[in-house]
């Protein structure tokens, strides 16, 4: 369970991160390059993503 719990954590710090460097126009060909609100989207999602880190390996 612990495992699939870091997986799912790890998903979302990826899915956020990708979403951050779109946002920022670093990753292009979406509708998301350069557009600033989903930098602050992706930072959102992989602060989520690391408090999942934290509180599945409490």
């Amino acid at each position: 369970m612990r495992m699939s719990k870091n997986l799912l954590a790890l998903i979302v710090l990826a899915v956020g991160a990708l979403w951050s460097l779109q946002g920022l126009g670093v990753v292009g060909g979406s509708f998301m390059t350069g557009q600033s609100q989903w930098l602050y989207i992706g930072v959102v999602t992989m602060v989520v993503g690391l408090a999942g880190l934290v509180w599945a390996n409490r």
